[in-house]
């Protein structure tokens, strides 16, 4: 069993930055035949040759099992709550395997809100699967994706194109997440404490060598953990909270520059001037006019 849909896309519609092109849902059986037909022009394929696509396809298994390759991935097994996604220009075949075929959704879509990504090295052709597990609310986005395509309203593009932004968020978050743990939970929860801590302590004197003797770690090896779970390290972390809360300071009270400056630990007037202004491309004194 299969259904799907193909989309159209304004020229208007392309400047959103990601248009989706096709979406559908496939039951296949251990004995049917694959792949399917009935897919538009560009879109079938023969396992033995395979294919290459303009677009990207975001596909996800919810059930059964199957086998991928592409031109950068040897042969790699699909399971139940798989990811996999396809790369324009990149030649690739799949298809169900074991007693059971699989059920999956897909989605396709272009666009340059999506190369920027694999530009920024976010997402590669030589990483293409991603194991999340089964989850009902990435199920229920497709789904969502699926009524909206049918429906076909004004500004369906938009609609679907922030659901294909959620699901490649899950995606890349989740198996990040589900890595992490895997690696060493203590790690996680410490860094959660951690970052706990700096959000509490915001107008303290607490430095991040303090945070890391009360998680009993040296401040090189929790600096390196820090970073590798949030992306930035603990001290520049520390400082953008401390920024964030100089803007509701400076919006919601008649506090001083100065006394903010030194109720958040800033060194100087001066210093935190300069940084504000580095992280928010004005001084405290034109945001508060503004």
């Amino acid at each position: 069993m299969q259904t799907c849909k193909y989309m159209l896309a304004s020229e208007r519609d392309l400047l959103w930055g990601l248009t989706v092109t096709t979406i559908g849902y496939e039951e296949i059986g251990p004995h049917d035949p694959y792949p399917t037909r009935g897919h538009a022009d560009g879109y079938y394929f023969e396992l033995d040759k395979g294919r290459t696509l303009p677009e990207y396809q975001l596909l996800y298994i919810i059930e059964g099992q199957g086998v991928f390759h592409s031109a950068t991935m040897p042969e790699a097994r699909l399971k139940a709550g798989d990811f996999f996604l396809l790369f324009p220009g990149e030649w690739h075949s799949y298809h169900p395997t074991g007693p059971t075929g699989w059920k999956k959704y897909w989605i396709g879509f272009k666009g340059d809100n999506m190369d920027r990504r694999v530009r920024a090295g976010f997402l590669s052709p030589t990483k293409p699967i991603y194991h999340v597990g089964y989850s009902a609310t990435i199920e229920a986005l497709y789904k969502r994706a699926y009524e909206a395509a049918i429906a076909e309203e004004a500004y369906s593009q938009q609609l679907m194109a922030g659901i294909v932004n959620h699901l490649i968020g899950l995606m890349y978050s989740l198996e990040r997440n589900i890595e992490l743990k895997n690696r060493n939970q203590a790690h996680v929860d410490m860094i959660s404490r951690a970052r706990l801590r700096i959000r509490e302590q915001l107008e303290s004197s607490l430095t991040i060598q303090q945070v890391a003797e009360e998680m009993g770690m040296s401040y090189s090896n929790f600096r390196k953990l820090f970073k590798e779970h949030t992306g930035l390290s603990p001290a520049p972390y520390q400082q953008d909270l401390r920024l964030q809360r100089a803007k509701e300071l400076l919006s919601t009270t008649s506090m001083s520059i100065k006394e903010i400056a030194y109720r958040l630990n800033f060194d100087s007037p001066d210093y935190f001037s300069a940084k504000f202004k580095s992280k928010t491309g004005h001084k405290p004194s034109e945001l508060r006019n503004l």
